[in-house]
């Protein structure tokens, strides 16, 4: 029998690893923004065009590598970093594996120009899949300055396996942000399509956070710092008021490399216990440093999967010290001023609804009706006067009373309305059967039996084919605000904004600018309260950002489902009998009222015969 096994030609070995080591766009970034603090840069820029598709630049001042080591660099496992097996358990750089670029040059248009400080003229290469097309001689700053062109370009189906460019360009963001964040003693600069979108100067970690996430971050942060014989834990954390719906704002660095670790973020969670609702997520920046030798990276080619040999350690270390610098810096007291107490709602009274005034009339009584206290005074100084002609001042009033009182009052009904589950005359019937079950479900009467409705889910539903009409349509109502309402969005956030700034104004927002950091908004579609405008725009970026940003449905489906998640009535909120009945038939008034938008079942029906089985 033949021999059939034989060696893969180097251009397809390296096209193999390219699918663990190039998952996307944002993949080369991180590894050439490594490969550039491994050189010792001190400032890096990075250049981005059509989402990282068409271009990936990056620009450092390191130490350059000479003629031979630029040809070699493209070797599959041909590194500067270890030189033997036991240098694994000494990591001090990011890179190791030798994968990167080589991985890279076989699936892209590579061009490297790279001058070291002893030698006057640099080296260029350019690659084109694995293949050398020309090596040169160039005049060229010191440092290396890596272009990577038309990623995937011969592998169509990757190609076409990414996402939109701003989706894309959002995982970019995510991966410069993790390099910068923990590395502040270095400058970086971030371009898009020709504009700037990060400016980071050398400065210290907290400014490097506030510089990144905005200027909002500032008062928000906690600083932890704790060193121990184990690991030495530093950074900041987030007031526990500032804790959000979303992950967003969640960072573990070990030794100085970002690393995701479920275990660790337990920690931190059960570290806020009792200071957070229990659906919302602490933020953190946190450092870790540890010995070399405890820790294991070489998981995977991301690097971001670690195995620690003591983490039952770490997690006790890592809940206590977030426990005492909560207990430190965010418990102690504020000192308020402007506060004036006599505004503060009493301890007793915060869970009593407001009681309608009532007025009370005496009927019986008459103002020319003689008391016994006058009869008593006899010939005093009070006489009464007579009350002859009374009538007159109200002469011709009691005519049209009956006519005018009402006759400004119209009362509106809907023309059109459909799919309703009852008729005009029996509204009144059914309105005194329908009632709330535990503040969550909705239970009515039907002709088969007995009608149960998720409050939450059903809501859902009636919002987001109203949304979605209204984004399609473009006939959102906005509610225009007396006075303008500023808030503060970081850059990422800005971007998302203007990415569905269109959508947003076919609701009913309006903004005035949203080129600086402080945007001011102008209107807001008429189910948004005033008071919840801020916290609405943040779940709703954090939502289409994390949630439905996959490019797998259309933004306006996106930004409809964001908005019916955070607008509709929750479980707990208390219904009257007209809002239950007005939500039963608006959900049987929707295209699909069997599942909410986010295919949950928003009803049931138990049937009469079901309800007779229980009692057999």
């Amino acid at each position: 029998m033949a021999d059939i096994i034989k060696l893969l030609p180097d251009h397809v070995a390296n096209q193999i690893a390219a699918g663990e080591v190039v998952q996307r766009p944002a993949s080369v970034v991180k590894e050439l923004m490594e490969n550039a603090i491994d050189a010792g840069a001190t400032a890096i820029k990075l250049i981005i065009k059509d989402g990282g598709k068409t271009l990936i630049q990056v620009v450092d001042n390191g130490v350059g590598m000479t003629e031979t080591d630029a040809r070699l660099s493209f070797e599959r496992h041909a590194t500067s970093k270890i030189s033997s097996a036991q240098d694994l358990f000494n990591l001090q750089t990011k890179g190791f594996r030798g994968e990167a670029l080589a991985s890279i040059a076989a699936i892209a248009h590579v061009d490297m120009q790279t001058r070291t400080n002893v030698n006057e003229i640099g080296t260029q290469i350019k690659i084109e899949g694995s293949k050398i097309v020309s090596q040169d001689v160039v005049a060229t700053p010191k440092g290396t300055s890596i272009s990577v062109k038309n990623l995937f370009f011969n592998i169509p189906a990757r190609r076409n396996f990414l996402k939109s460019n701003q989706v894309e360009l959002r995982h970019i963001t995510d991966e410069f942000q993790r390099v910068a964040m923990v590395h502040p003693n270095i400058e970086f600069h971030f371009y898009n399509n020709g504009s700037e979108i990060f400016n980071l100067p050398i400065t210290k970690p907290r400014q490097r956070i506030v510089h990144i996430f905005g200027s909002k971050m500032e008062n928000r942060l906690v600083p932890v710092n704790e060193e121990t014989e184990v690991v030495k834990v530093s950074g900041f954390i987030c007031k526990p008021e500032f804790a959000k719906k979303s992950r967003g704002e969640q960072f573990f660095f070990a030794n100085n490399r970002f690393i995701k670790s479920p275990y660790l973020h337990h920690a931190v969670v059960a570290a806020f216990e009792g200071l957070i609702k229990s659906d919302t997520y602490p933020g953190y920046f946190l450092y870790l440093d540890v010995d070399p030798s405890s820790i294991d990276i070489n998981i995977h080619p991301t690097k971001t999967e670690v195995k620690f040999d003591d983490e039952n350690t770490l997690y006790a270390i890592l809940r206590s010290t977030i426990k005492h610098s909560l207990g430190q810096f965010n418990v102690a007291p504020v000192l308020d001023f402007d506060h004036d107490p006599n505004l503060d709602t009493p301890y007793s009274y915060k869970e009593k609804g407001a009681i309608i005034p009532k007025v009370t009339v005496d009927a019986a009584f008459n103002p020319f009706e003689e008391t016994a206290t006058q009869r008593s005074n006899g010939g005093g100084s009070f006489r009464k006067q007579s009350a002859k002609g009374w009538e007159d001042l109200y002469e011709g009033l009691g005519h049209q009373s009956d006519q005018n009182t009402f006759s400004s009052i119209v009362i509106e009904s809907e023309s059109e309305e459909q799919g309703t589950l009852y008729s005009g005359e029996e509204v009144e019937e059914h309105l005194a059967s329908t009632f709330q079950l535990r503040r969550k479900y909705v239970v009515s009467t039907v002709k088969s039996g007995m009608l149960v409705i998720h409050q939450n889910r059903a809501h859902e539903r009636v919002l987001f084919e109203k949304f979605l009409g209204e984004i399609t349509v473009k006939e959102g109502v906005s509610q225009q605000l007396l006075f303008p309402l500023e808030l503060t969005f970081n850059q990422q956030e800005l971007t998302v904004l203007k990415e569905i700034h269109e959508s947003l104004t076919n609701i009913g927002f309006a903004f005035q600018s949203l080129d600086e950091e402080t945007v001011k908004v102008t209107g807001v579609p008429m189910m948004v309260p005033e008071s919840g405008i801020g916290t609405v725009l943040d779940r709703l970026i954090a939502d289409y950002t994390e949630g439905f940003a996959d490019g797998s449905i259309s933004q306006a489906e996106m930004l409809a489902k964001a908005l019916s998640r955070n607008l509709a009535v929750k479980t707990g909120n208390v219904l009257d009998q007209e809002s239950q009945l007005m939500l039963v038939n608006n959900l049987f008034a929707c295209k699909e009222p069997t599942l909410s938008p986010f295919q949950k079942i928003t009803y049931t029906i138990i049937s009469e015969g079901d309800i007779d089985k229980k009692f057999n």
